[in-house]
């Protein structure tokens, strides 16, 4: 559904929507948003030890990456769009994210607005950041994120590496010969009979113990 969205003076107009804010003409580029959306929005998770923040999350072996990723729960995709981004690839990132992330967020340039809120399901949150004439960064919610209904079970089930499948496989039961399958049918076997909220705990669960992997994503986002 198509979504008017138009920057009126110093208002957003969305629908029937409006939020104030000041235009500004600078550009800015994915590292600044990034920083800027750690600070202002999910610092929190950065100081919780039951809470994992991943920079550059590979989704389905790494076919697409998404820029942050957020598991405390669910798992809640970030995508940054800047000034210096195309949409060039956002079908194709589109189709992965629909089938690995429970919730996901673009945080988009103002230029991207109306064509990320047309191309996207409603359950997509939309981020609108601006840069102030000061310097300071502003996030406007378009659109708040919803649970994602299209989610695969299989394919989320690729975030787990295949010693921790094997590992999950062997302590629920399944005979050693088939630890050998290949990974595919590894990821099978463990999503037939359990359910989301279960995945979701012993991927969290997974990610939380590879204590190096886990050290480096939250000092690179956290600065710890």
């Amino acid at each position: 559904m198509s979504v008017p969205v138009l920057l009126q003076g110093n208002r957003w107009t969305l629908g029937e929507t409006t939020a104030q804010h000041a235009p500004s003409d600078k550009r800015i580029d994915d590292p600044e948003v990034r920083k800027a959306l750690i600070q202002k929005r999910l610092r929190s998770f950065c100081r919780r030890d039951n809470a994992l923040v991943v920079h550059e999350l590979g989704l389905a072996h790494a076919r697409v990456r998404v820029d942050i990723a957020v598991l405390n729960g669910v798992l809640h995709g970030y995508e940054i769009k800047s000034d210096c981004d195309n949409l060039n690839r956002l079908e194709i990132q589109l189709e992965i994210y629909r089938q690995s992330l429970q919730k996901l967020t673009f945080v988009v340039a103002e230029r991207h607005a109306p064509k990320i809120l047309d191309c996207t399901p409603d359950w997509c949150g939309v981020l609108a950041v601006w840069k102030g004439p000061r310097g300071a960064f502003r996030f406007d919610v378009l659109r708040q994120s919803s649970r994602n209904p299209e989610v695969s079970r299989f394919v989320m089930a690729h975030l787990l590496w295949r010693d921790e499948v094997e590992s999950i496989l062997a302590e629920s039961g399944i005979a050693k010969a088939a630890l050998r399958l290949p990974r595919a049918e590894l990821y099978k076997l463990l999503v037939a009979d359990i359910s989301e909220s279960k995945l979701t705990a012993l991927i969290k669960s997974a990610m939380l113990q590879r204590q190096a992997w886990r050290a480096l994503s939250q000092q690179m986002l956290c600065g710890g």
